[in-house]
């Protein structure tokens, strides 16, 4: 079910009794983030998305943690399970592979496919236009959060970021956190290797003075989960987005810059960002649990709101995990294994922990098949797109449940030689690594915790594992009620 708005999603929750109205006034300076983080770290019915319908100073709701489980993961994208979209991807990619034999199938998947390719609608307007602000367009009415007591300011945690690229005119919508420095200027933080930066250096090498940006807030959850999707290069965001809701994402054109929005946001904020301007953005409670450090970073300048009569504003908080990041990244994970697994078809299964916030570690299984296996897939992971910067690969054989951490630990610590088992290498690292000595690059391990094989220098027997005779299983499997202990 493709959800219309962010509205819809928000009914959607209620129904399930996924959401909590909080109708006492709060702050949004800090109060709003301790009481969502609250709230993240519950356990079952407790976790609930929360909207705040009375913040002290504004007349907008604040909606939180909408994102902050997998159930509500996959009600956002609209399926009971997230390993269902992944299954669908993998349909999809079989298509370039399907063999003449394998007619029929292709015939199948043809109709799929054009039903999953949903290019964006232009609409002459939306309900992102009630509401036209070109004079003076201050974002002093939005309750942006401040979230954590050592943050610079306030900052904009959930903006949907649309720019150009000047050459091919292909869109990019990423989501990066804006640090509010007045109604009029925010911090745009572009790390270095983020397609958004890479469209306003392109503006700035043509010789252009400013690149065009559009920020969207609140819509079809689906829509902001694309945004945070590392998809390949150049395959737009919003194409993908419609290939999660089934139906194509309707887009509007902004008042003053030439950029398109999806026509159903809450919140449109319109501008330009120089290409020689910077301020210092930072520090920010970020979502490695700790505060990430003040740095130089381009200025976003706002030319226009436009927004839906009384607006819903839709925020999140990073921080110690788990929180609700950790749920878009676990799905993530699981609808982007497929299209790992088409580049290194021996992988079984991978899992980030959540403790690992993303890209500090990934655990995966593979069917080892030649010595030195492992290795070949570490260095390979660490050449693809975003997951260059994990910091710590651990290879395990292909029965061993990665989603089990503490099965995952008892391999590490019981199979592993230090000298020949474990990788160190140098690269890029995310530029919110506080632990490397250089920013942007430094470390990373790599722990091989297969079955060694003499091939690999291993010289003595290695021994089987302890495992019960299948007879007994069975034996006592028959007998268990009976034992009285189910």
């Amino acid at each position: 079910m493709a959800f219309t708005d962010l509205r819809e999603f928000i009914a959607a929750l209620e129904r399930r009794g996924w959401l909590k109205r909080i109708a006492e006034p709060v702050d949004c300076n800090l109060e709003i983030t301790e009481i969502t983080d609250r709230v993240s770290k519950m356990t079952g019915s407790k976790n609930v998305a929360l909207l705040f319908e009375n913040v002290r100073g504004y007349d907008i709701p604040v909606l939180m943690n909408a994102f902050g489980s997998m159930e509500r993961m996959a009600l956002a994208l609209g399926v009971d399970h997230i390993d269902k979209i992944a299954d669908e991807v993998g349909e999809l990619i079989k298509m370039p592979f399907n063999p003449l034999a394998g007619k029929l199938d292709l015939l199948r998947l043809l109709p799929q496919a054009q039903n999953a390719m949903q290019f964006p609608k232009y609409v002459k307007s939306g309900p992102c236009k009630e509401v036209i602000i070109k004079d003076k367009p201050s974002l002093d009415k939005f309750p942006v959060l401040k979230c954590w007591p050592g943050d610079a300011g306030k900052f904009i945690t959930l903006p949907l970021v649309f720019t150009k690229n000047p050459l091919t005119g292909k869109r990019n919508v990423g989501m990066y956190r804006m640090q509010v420095f007045d109604g009029q200027t925010t911090g745009m933080h572009w790390h270095v290797h983020k397609n958004g930066a890479e469209n306003w250096r392109a503006h700035k090498e043509l010789g252009r003075d400013r690149i065009e940006v559009a920020v969207a807030i609140g819509g079809d959850p689906a829509v902001t989960y694309a945004a945070t999707a590392p998809l390949p290069k150049d395959m737009d965001e919003m194409v993908f987005a419609g290939f999660l809701r089934k139906k194509p994402v309707e887009m509007v054109k902004c008042e003053t810059v030439d950029i398109e929005v999806p026509a159903h946001s809450e919140i449109v904020l319109e501008g330009y960002v120089p290409v020689d301007e910077f301020r210092i953005e930072g520090p920010f409670g970020d979502h490695t649990g700790y505060y990430s450090l003040a740095d130089q970073y381009p200025v976003f300048h706002l030319t226009c709101i436009t927004h839906r009569c009384r607006p819903i504003y839709p925020a999140t908080i990073v921080g110690k995990p788990p929180m609700e990041d950790c749920y878009m990244a676990k799905a993530t994970e699981r609808i982007f294994l497929p299209l790992l697994k088409m580049v290194q078809p021996e992988i079984v299964d991978i899992n980030l922990p959540l403790e690992g916030v993303f890209h500090n570690c990934a655990v995966i299984s593979i069917k080892k098949s030649y010595p030195q296996h492992a290795k070949k897939v570490m260095h390979a992971i660490w050449g693809m797109g975003q997951m260059m910067f994990t910091k710590m690969i651990i290879v395990v054989d292909a029965h061993v449940n990665v989603q089990d951490m503490s099965e995952v630990w008892w391999r590490v610590f019981n199979n592993i030689d230090a000298r020949r088992d474990i990788v160190l290498v140098d690269g890029p690292l995310d530029a919110l690594d506080h632990s490397s000595p250089m920013p942007g690059w430094g470390t990373k391990v790599g722990i091989d915790a297969t079955k060694t094989w003499p091939e690999e220098g291993n010289t003595r027997e290695w021994p089987d594992e302890i495992v019960m005779s299948e007879d007994i299983k069975k034996l006592v499997d028959a007998k268990w009620k009976v034992l009285g202990l189910d």
